[in-house]
């Protein structure tokens, strides 16, 4: 089995080191293309404007000067286009990507990307305390579960539109109680924020950031799951339409497209 890996973290980040143990459980045959630098909350951004530069570091791993998107699609149609990968990994993201923050996540956007392309595709996060640098992120719990669990879903199978996004709690492996199939959660208040600073100048700026409050959330989905301790499985699809809303409008707007009223 050939595996491709790619992440949002950068080439150098720790959870794609953890992640190259993971695939080398799983099969001899790794190829790496993942970001020159931090792509964080790039989501599935392509680069356009501007070329991109391949960086070969050693035999089958290339550092990307563009995003977790650019990185797959690279390495899928021109890196590796001799032999096509069997499967997609990426992560292990540096923080859990669950919730509303998957359409933000550059992480779940690499194997989207791999799933467009027709590769079967995983994404792998390890939860955080706190989203702060000095924050140690127990990437041996994804090490420990990590191949067992990619294993059983390979054995498995999942729809050729469908992509595996796995979360894993901010525990040590002997504290995780379970592995969870969970549905893509929602937070029950905002947790981003921009803080406004001030440079030397006298200038202001903007850092972007997320509030430390614990959010209430509803069981069976993926943050309840990671909160709770739990390893979180989720599949998920691309296809954002919400179908009674489509129902609803069908008999508002359907036929001859309106025309504004004038006004009485």
């Amino acid at each position: 089995m050939r595996i491709l890996l790619t992440n949002d973290d950068g080439i150098h980040a720790e959870g794609l080191l953890a992640l190259e143990r993971i695939a080398r459980r799983l099969s001899d045959d790794v190829w790496i293309s993942a970001p020159e630098h931090e792509q964080s909350g790039a989501s599935r951004a392509l680069t356009l404007s501007e070329p991109l530069r391949v960086r070969r570091l050693e035999p089958q791993r290339y550092a990307i000067s563009g995003t977790p998107t650019d990185c797959v699609m690279l390495a899928v149609e021109e890196l590796m286009k001799d032999a096509r990968p069997d499967l997609v990994l990426s992560g292990v993201n540096r923080g859990h990507n669950t919730a509303e923050d998957v359409t933000m996540s550059g992480t779940v956007a690499g194997a989207i990307q791999g799933m467009a392309l027709g590769v079967p595709s995983i994404a792998l996060s390890q939860s955080l305390a706190v989203f702060h640098d000095d924050e140690v992120a127990h990437y041996d719990t994804a090490e420990v579960f990590g191949p067992g669990i990619i294993q059983r879903l390979l054995d498995a199978g999942w729809p050729s539109d469908v992509i595996i996004n796995i979360n894993f709690p901010n525990r040590k492996p002997e504290e995780v109680e379970s592995v969870e199939v969970t549905h893509q959660g929602r937070r029950d208040m905002h947790n981003m924020k921009a803080e406004r600073r001030t440079d030397l100048r006298g200038r202001d700026y903007f850092w972007m950031g997320f509030t430390t409050r614990r959010p209430v959330v509803a069981d069976g989905t993926d943050l309840a799951a990671v909160l709770g301790g739990r390893i979180s499985v989720t599949p998920l699809h691309i296809d954002l339409t919400h179908m009674p809303t489509v129902h609803a409008l069908k008999g508002v707007l359907g036929g001859p497209p309106p025309k504004l009223r004038a006004n009485a």
